[in-house]
C-alpha cells in the first residue's frame, strides 16, 4: 500500500480526522515536486522514507495528543525529533557552491560537469562566456556566532532579536550553523506562538525544538472568550523564562514582531516586519534583571521561499503549506547593548530608540542576504559590516 492509500484507509477507519488528511496529501505533493527540483541523488528515497515519517509521527499524536508545557525541551529520544525535523528541511535548502564557469571548456562539457555536481538546472551558456553559478544560502558573521558560544561557555545569557519568516526558521538557523556550531544549533529555545503546538502538521516538528510557548498578540483576540486563560498562559511563560534566565548559559530567539514576515501587497517585496516596542523592552528587561551576564544580538533569516506563510494572518489552524527549494540565509550582528544606544534617555523614548537599533540592523542585514540570494551576488554582497560565508563548504 502506497503513503496516499495509507492516508485515505485512515480516514475510513476514522482513525484520522478527513482535514488532517488533505493537509498530508497536500504535503506529500508539494513537498515531492520541491524536492525532485533540487537535482538532490536519490530524491524520491528521500521523499518517500521523510514523508512516511511525518505521516507516522501525525498519526502517532493524533492517536495519542502531546501537550506542550511552557516551557518544552527537544525531544531526542527514544525518538529524535530534532534529527527528524532537520532531516526533513534539508532536502529543501539550496547548499550548493558558487562556481565561476566558462574558462576552458565547452559549454555542453561544462553544463554536464555541473548537473553531476548538482546543479540540475543550467543555461546553454556558450563556452568563453564568465558565469557565476551561485549556491545559494549564506551566513552573515559567523565569527559573531563564535562569540556567542564562547559567551554561553563562561555562563552568559545570549538573546536573539530576530524576524521571524516561515514555519521552517528553527529547521533553517539550525542547518546553516550545525556545521560550525552544533551546540548552538541543538540548544536555541524558541520563543513560540500556540499555533505551532497545536496545528496537526506542525506539531512533530516542534516537538524536536526547546520552545517557550507563548500565545501571540495577533492571536490573542480570536476567541474574546479564551482571551484571560492565553494571557494568563504567557504570564506563566514569562515566569519560567525568568527562571530560565537565571541559571544562565541560555540563548533565546525571539521574534518582536510578534508573527512572520508577510510580502507588500502591493510591490510584493519582502521585509522584516516592525518590531513591537513593549516585546522588545520586555525581553530586554528580563534579561538585565537575571543576575547573570546578558547580551542580545539582532539576527536576520531569510527563508520565506522555502515555506512562505498565507498572505495574510489567517485564525484557523491548517494552513495551505506551500514548499519550495531555494537558497536561504542568516545573519547576526554585534551585540546591541541598551545602555550604549538608549541609556541616557526617559521612557517611552528610550525603548523606542533601542528597538529601532535592533530592527534597523536586522533589515540592514535582510538587504545584504537578499542581494546575495535574490539578487544573485552571492558571496559578493558583503560588506564592511556583514561578512558572507558558506561554512558547510570550509
Amino acid at each position: 500500500m502506497n503513503l496516499l492509500s495509507a492516508i485515505r484507509k485512515a480516514v475510513e477507519d476514522e482513525k484520522l480526522p478527513l482535514n488532517v488528511a488533505d493537509g498530508l496529501e497536500e504535503l506529500y505533493h508539494n513537498y515531492w515536486n520541491a524536492v525532485l527540483k533540487s537535482g538532490v541523488p536519490k530524491a524520491d528515497e528521500i521523499i518517500l522514507y521523510n514523508m512516511a515519517l511525518v505521516f507516522d509521527r501525525v498519526f502517532v499524536d493524533v492517536k495519542d495528543s502531546f501537550e506542550f508545557s511552557p516551557h518544552h525541551k527537544a525531544i531526542r529520544e527514544p525518538f529524535d525529533y530534532y534529527k527528524f525535523g532537520q532531516n526533513y528541511i534539508h532536502p529543501l535548502v539550496d547548499f550548493r557552491q558558487p562556481i565561476l564557469t566558462g574558462f576552458f571548456m565547452s559549454g555542453a562539457l561544462e553544463d554536464s560537469i555541473l548537473i553531476l555536481m548538482g546543479y540540475s538546472h543550467v543555461s546553454p551558456w556558450g563556452a568563453g562566456k564568465q558565469n557565476l553559478y551561485y549556491g545559494s544560502s549564506y551566513v552573515g558573521n559567523i565569527s559573531v556566532f563564535a562569540e556567542m558560544e564562547e559567551k554561553l561557555k563562561q555562563g552568559d545569557n545570549v538573546v536573539l532579536m530576530s524576524n521571524h519568516q516561515s514555519e521552517a526558521d528553527p529547521a533553517i538557523i539550525a542547518l546553516l550553523l550545525e556545521s560550525k556550531h552544533p551546540y548552538i544549533a541543538e540548544n536555541i529555545i524558541y520563543v513560540a506562538g500556540d499555533r505551532v503546538i497545536t496545528d496537526p502538521l506542525c506539531k512533530p516538528f516542534s516537538m524536536g525544538r526547546n520552545l517557550l510557548c507563548v500565545y501571540s498578540k495577533k492571536h490573542m483576540n480570536d476567541d474574546p472568550e479564551l482571551a484571560e486563560m492565553k494571557k494568563r498562559a504567557n504570564t506563566r511563560s514569562l515566569k519560567e523564562m525568568a527562571l530560565l534566565l537565571r541559571g544562565g548559559s541560555k540563548i533565546i530567539w525571539i521574534a518582536p514582531s510578534g508573527g512572520r514576515d508577510r510580502p507588500d501587497p502591493v510591490t510584493k517585496e519582502w521585509y522584516p516586519a516592525p518590531f513591537d516596542a513593549s516585546s522588545a523592552d520586555n525581553m530586554r528587561r528580563l534579561v538585565e534583571h537575571a543576575g547573570v551576564p546578558g547580551h542580545i544580538y539582532p539576527l536576520a533569516i531569510l527563508c520565506h521561499d522555502i515555506m512562505p506563510p498565507p498572505p495574510q494572518v489567517e485564525k484557523n489552524i491548517g494552513e495551505k503549506r506551500v514548499i519550495s527549494f531555494h537558497g536561504t540565509g542568516i545573519s547576526v550582528a554585534p551585540k546591541i547593548d541598551f545602555h550604549e544606544v538608549a541609556g541616557a534617555l526617559e521612557d517611552p523614548e528610550a525603548k523606542m530608540v533601542y528597538t529601532k537599533a535592533l530592527y534597523d540592523s536586522v533589515n540592514q542585514q535582510y538587504n545584504v542576504l537578499n542581494s546575495a540570494i535574490h539578487g544573485k551576488q552571492g558571496l559578493e554582497a558583503s560588506t564592511p559590516s556583514i561578512s558572507l560565508s558558506q561554512p558547510w563548504q570550509q
